[in-house]
């Protein structure tokens, strides 16, 4: 009897574990190129009272046996790398992943880290940059006096001085991919870091070789779906509630035993 509670006490945290992922999701429903998570579950080890198939006479054998579960654990929180919906926005320095890929920025201490949240600024010497100052991997810098910028689906980057109609490529913005993209170390700022997991980067232009396309003006908005998040919740909710019921009344039939010795 005393297992019931444990049991109940594991169900308890796994769904406070998934409401924990579900107000993070919902949380990022606005955060540019934000990808869900997804709670993972794994039941526990069981307690084997009697072995399925083993003999119960010398002709026959026990059809199921007694195996006792001991509750449930989480076991991770996957990340749901599906499109976002490209959102226009009219910035040329706005720039949204249409298919896979990353954008690649280099931190300050030189790691290389990856991200779907392709709103770029450009920094005091004209490089771009994300909203944090990041510069891209491998580096854009935009000459001084330009007025008019255009990246191609392609990753090509051009723009046209002023006093000039001939464009002018500066650079090309490369994509990298990953064979396991869910095993990526997701590190805040809309930044992920690359793992054992999800294996080395694969880099290469947009467009080609599975990469996808870059496209200018847009950015890739938050894969959260509310509603879905939403019904996660109330299940959730009802899940963690049927698990205090059990603690409920396993209480109340201890109590009974009490009061009956």
């Amino acid at each position: 009897m005393f297992s019931s509670l444990w049991i109940a006490k594991t169900g308890l945290d796994a769904q406070q574990t998934q409401m924990d992922v579900i107000s993070n999701n919902l949380a990022n429903a606005s955060t540019t190129g934000f990808k869900a998570s997804r709670a993972s579950f794994q039941d526990l080890m069981y307690q084997n009272e009697g072995q399925p198939g083993s003999q119960t006479t010398e002709q026959t054998q026990s059809p199921s046996g007694l195996l006792l579960g001991t509750g449930v654990k989480v076991v991770g929180s996957e990340k749901l790398f599906t499109q976002g919906a490209v959102t226009q926005t009219g910035n040329s320095l706005d720039l949204a992943v249409n298919g896979n890929g990353f954008l690649q920025v280099s931190l300050p201490d030189g790691t290389v880290a990856y991200t779907r949240d392709g709103s770029l600024h450009e920094d005091s010497t004209g490089q771009l940059v994300t909203a944090d100052g990041y510069p891209l991997v491998p580096s854009i810098t935009l000459p001084a006096n330009v007025n008019n910028v255009t990246i191609g689906t392609d990753g090509t980057v051009s723009v046209t001085s002023n006093g000039s109609t001939t464009p002018t490529t500066v650079g090309t913005i490369q994509l990298a991919n990953f064979i396991n993209p869910a095993g990526m170390q997701a590190m805040g700022q809309n930044l992920y870091l690359e793992t054992e997991s999800s294996g080395a980067a694969q880099t290469g232009q947009p467009g080609i070789n599975g990469m996808g396309t870059i496209a200018q003006g847009s950015l890739e908005s938050s894969n959260t779906n509310t509603v879905e998040e939403m019904v996660n919740m109330i299940e959730a909710q009802r899940t963690y509630e049927m698990n205090s019921k059990s603690i409920s009344a396993v209480d109340d039939m201890l109590q009974f035993v009490i009061n009956k010795t």
